[in-house]
Parts: C-alpha cells; sequence; structure tokens
C-alpha cells in the first residue's frame, strides 16, 4: 500500500504511539511528580473518541498501534477499546496492537489482552529489588508486577523488558537484569534517562548513564553482536552469544535515531505530537468533536500536522545541563 502521511523529510508515518490517561498507579521519579494533578474527565478523549481517531489514522496508513499512558490498564473499561481495535488487525489494515504497561494490572488483563490480538507487551522495570522498585517508582510494589509478567508469558504474549538506565541507582544491576531476562525467553531494552518534566526534584544531569558505557560493561563479560533487524521503535539491538537473547538501546543522547523516525503520538485529549523531543502539537480533538459526522477535517488536521514534523528533536546533555528540556512531564505524551 502507498504511504499516504509522509513527512517534510520522505519519512513514511505508519506508527502511532496513543496515550489512553494521563493517570497511573505509580508516581516513577523520571516521570511523573510525586503529588501529580491530573486532568478533568471532560477533557480526555472517550473511548469513542479513541477508537474514532485511530481509525483515522488506520485509514491514513498507520500499521502500528502502541498503546500507553500514564497507565493504559487504570482507564476503565478499556479493554471495550482493546476489543475495537480487533476489527483492523481482522481486517489487516493494522499489523501490530502492542501495549507499554508497567505491569501491575497484567494479571487482571493478560488472557483478554490476548483475546483482543496483543501479541507483544513492553513491561517497564528498572530494578529486581523490592526496596528500590518502591523508591524509585514511590507507590509501586514489585511482587504485583512479577505477577503480571507471570500472567502474560501464561497468555502467550511476547515480553520485553524496559529499563531505564540510572546513574547510581541500578548500574550494579546490569548484569542481574541481563541473566534474569534470559533466564525468562525475555527480551531487554535499555532507555537513557530523558529531560522531560519538571526537573526541580530530579537532576537528570546526575541521573544520566551512557548506553555507550553501560554496552561497554556488558561488553567486558559478553560477546556483543550487532544486529541490523528493527522493531519498527528507536532502538538498536545486539545480540549477547552466551546467552543467545537479544539487548536494545534507546539512545536518544549518545546516538540520535530521528533520520528514522516513523512515529508520531497522540495524547489523552487529542494533541498530537510530531516530536517527543518538542514542543510543537496539533489538537486534533477540537476538529473531531466540532465535525462529528465527518472526518475530512480531522484528516486534514492530521495531514497538516504531519506536514510539520521536525527532522529531530533536541536533547542534549553535552554542556552538562538539560538543554533541550521539554516542559510536559513523559506521562503527558505517553510512554
Amino acid at each position: 500500500m502507498t504511504p499516504k502521511l509522509i513527512d517534510p523529510f520522505h519519512r513514511a508515518i505508519n506508527y502511532l504511539r496513543v496515550s489512553v490517561t494521563d493517570r497511573c498507579d505509580f508516581r516513577c521519579v523520571y516521570c511523573m511528580s510525586e503529588n501529580m494533578t491530573f486532568l478533568p474527565k471532560k477533557e480526555l478523549l472517550t473511548l469513542e473518541e479513541l477508537d474514532r481517531m485511530c481509525s483515522t489514522f488506520i485509514g491514513l496508513g498507520v500499521e502500528k498501534l502502541r498503546i500507553t499512558g500514564g497507565e493504559p490498564l487504570v482507564r476503565r473499561d478499556i479493554m471495550t477499546f482493546f476489543h475495537g481495535m480487533t476489527r483492523h488487525l481482522e481486517a489487516g489494515t493494522l499489523k501490530e496492537l502492542t501495549l507499554t504497561t508497567n505491569g501491575s494490572q497484567l494479571e487482571r488483563f493478560a488472557d483478554d489482552l490476548w483475546a483482543a490480538g496483543v501479541r507483544r507487551v513492553n513491561i517497564s522495570l528498572d530494578t529486581l529489588d523490592d526496596e528500590k522498585f518502591a523508591r524509585v517508582t514511590r507507590w509501586g510494589r514489585l511482587p504485583q508486577v512479577m505477577k503480571g509478567i507471570d500472567a502474560a508469558q501464561r497468555a502467550g504474549m511476547r515480553v520485553k523488558i524496559n529499563t531505564v538506565a540510572l546513574k547510581g541507582f541500578n548500574e550494579d544491576e546490569l548484569f542481574t537484569l541481563a541473566e534474569w531476562c534470559a533466564e525468562r525467553d525475555m527480551d531487554l531494552t535499555w532507555i537513557e534517562v530523558m529531560p522531560m518534566g519538571d526537573l526541580g526534584n530530579e537532576d537528570r544531569i546526575g541521573q544520566y548513564w551512557s548506553l555507550k558505557d553501560l554496552r561497554a560493561q556488558l561488553a567486558e563479560r559478553y560477546t556483543v553482536t550487532d544486529l541490523l533487524e528493527r522493531s519498527g521503535g528507536p532502538a538498536r539491538y545486539v545480540r549477547l552469544e552466551e546467552t543467545g537473547q537479544k539487548i536494545g538501546f534507546i539512545t536518544p543522547l549518545t546516538h540520535n535515531f530521528c533520520e528514522s523516525c516513523n512515529r508520531v503520538r497522540l495524547t489523552c485529549t487529542g494533541e498530537l505530537y510530531m516530536c517527543l523531543g518538542q514542543e510543537d502539537q496539533a489538537d486534533l480533538r477540537k476538529p473531531m468533536r466540532d465535525h462529528p459526522d465527518t472526518n475530512e477535517p480531522l484528516v486534514a488536521a492530521i495531514e497538516a500536522a504531519i506536514g510539520r514534523k521536525p527532522k529531530g528533536h533536541d536533547f542534549d546533555y553535552s554542556r552538562q545541563r538539560a538543554d533541550g528540556q521539554v516542559s510536559r512531564h513523559m506521562s503527558h505524551t505517553g510512554g
């Protein structure tokens, strides 16, 4: 199928990440403030509006849909939306429906997600230590997440663990996490901490652990082989020959991945962010709500927004300050 959404740099946009709620049952230190003020319900897209919005994007050539939050599974009746997207999978217009979650609700929803067509799930997990987990998530409990991982694997889903690299926090778990994932046949992706949200309570420079250094440490113990494969996202992958497992690196700071960017992000209020690291956004809620009987204004707004997609972001720690920082919290845009 000929791509319908082409940005100014000739990149086909076929991947939409959708935040279905700004709420979460954790308060991870790099994502949210401890005392968050959440959006009033009337500002959020309804489940019906989320379906209409995503279906419109799928009609414009989006083939991969990743549902994020906040924590997507805390949104009331969210499985109604997932089951609604199943029709696009069955029609072949949507190639993949995936989920990023903190794992807290997976024990409840894993079987239902599988029934809706979710075959892969990314679970955010930064430590295997109970006390450290409680500290980094502020509100979270590790055993609850572990039960969710068990449930996802029992249901048949492929699990990938996403771990934010935090200097002085999980450096000592580099090999422990790798070996734990290998034992459970799970992929592992490390993510550099990004300068987003109010930095008043969190030192992003102090938290920053370069994945170049992390990879060098892996190479001291394992034979590390670069892989050409891509999963449709920004990660670069290697294989640890001794375990056979795949390790990913998302490195917006030490390696800018913008040249192949094929994705945009929709917030739970209908704002479309063309770049995670830029402030520019387009209001898609208004043209949709103003025209309940036709999608033409919504399509025009989407096409105009893609026409403004920038070449890349401006994240930069090289001058020892969080240059390129954007003011919104990660939970606002979606993980």
